[in-house]
């Protein structure tokens, strides 16, 4: 999949697109309703296909001083939107200009002027341009102006006949029900970025870990989870079982919230690679403990049980 970090100059290859327009965050289920409805009609009308989306999320923008609450920021949702096939991601940054940006104006300059765009396809509510002027019904009267089609997709739900959506997502995370939010997202959860240098502590007590610092992630519920983990390579990711601790580390008085991964039968050098995790199932909530001998014990307890509940999941 290309991803370009503006509109225009779009390759002439690529004009004439379907392309499917949201946020995405998190890229469940409903949003793959969508996404993957600009797909359907692209290959029977024989033209790419591609997703626009916007960086960073338009609440950061309005909202910079909210905490952190994206399921996906832009590298884990490239992996997830490149894995349903798109020929290409168009990443608008979202700053005062594009805020600024009327809904006739974003039409004539990004949609048509620049991407000469064939066919739309969004969410019912979804909504664009200064003031959020701009619905699903002014991109149908533009696109009736402009030559372009509109697809608009109504709300899909689950077998309980609940809509998917990103917030659902958010409170499985934040119950810490990781597999509740994989069967909303059709895929694991995961954390990526890069491994950052840390104490080392896990070396010398037998359990040396990756940490890797949340950043934009919302903060799922703090404890322990098995995971895999894979390196982030052009390659398909080769997942690695494993066992890890969201949290703060009360035993040594941290603050910041890290994800520590201890990976299985792994040895390699991970310092400054960047690496995806993927969070499979809840094991138990962080905890302080006494010392050393008791967080060794514990850990070499959660391992079992890490591997337990991975071995199961392989089967089903």
């Amino acid at each position: 999949m290309r991803i370009f970090r503006h509109y225009e100059n779009l390759p002439d290859d690529l004009k004439g697109a379907a392309i499917a327009i949201g946020n995405f965050d998190g890229v469940h289920l409903g949003h793959r309703g969508v996404i993957g409805e600009a797909s359907r009609i692209a290959r029977a009308a024989g033209i790419p296909w591609g997703v626009m989306t916007f960086e960073p999320h338009p609440r950061m923008f309005f909202k910079p001083d909210q905490p952190s609450f994206r399921i996906t920021p832009l590298r884990a949702k490239s992996h997830a939107i490149a894995a349903l096939d798109a020929d290409f991601m168009v990443v608008l940054r979202f700053d005062a200009e594009l805020a600024g940006l009327s809904a006739r104006d974003f039409v004539e300059s990004v949609l048509v002027g620049s991407l000469g765009v064939s066919h739309v396809v969004c969410g019912y509510d979804f909504s664009f341009g200064k003031g959020r002027e701009g619905d699903c019904e002014f991109l149908l009267h533009a696109g009736k102006d402009n030559g372009f089609g509109l697809t608009a997709v109504g709300a899909i739900d689950d077998p309980a006949g609940e809509a998917y959506s990103s917030t659902r997502v958010r409170t499985c995370l934040q119950n810490g029900d990781p597999k509740g939010a994989a069967a909303l997202l059709d895929r694991p959860f995961e954390i990526a970025g890069r491994v950052n240098h840390g104490d080392q502590r896990g070396r010398t007590i037998g359990f040396p870990t990756a940490n890797i610092h949340l950043d934009d992630y919302l903060e799922p519920r703090r404890g322990v989870y098995a995971v895999r983990a894979a390196i982030e390579t052009t390659d398909e990711p080769v997942w690695i079982n494993g066992v890890a601790n969201l949290g703060i580390r009360p035993t040594f008085d941290k603050t910041e919230p890290v994800l520590e991964v201890f990976v299985f039968d792994f040895d390699e050098d991970l310092y400054d690679r960047h690496l995806r995790v993927q969070l499979i199932d809840f094991i138990r909530p962080e905890q302080k403990f006494d010392g050393l001998d008791a967080l060794k014990s514990q850990i070499a307890e959660d391992c079992e049980r890490a591997k337990a509940i991975l071995a199961l999941a392989d089967n089903t």
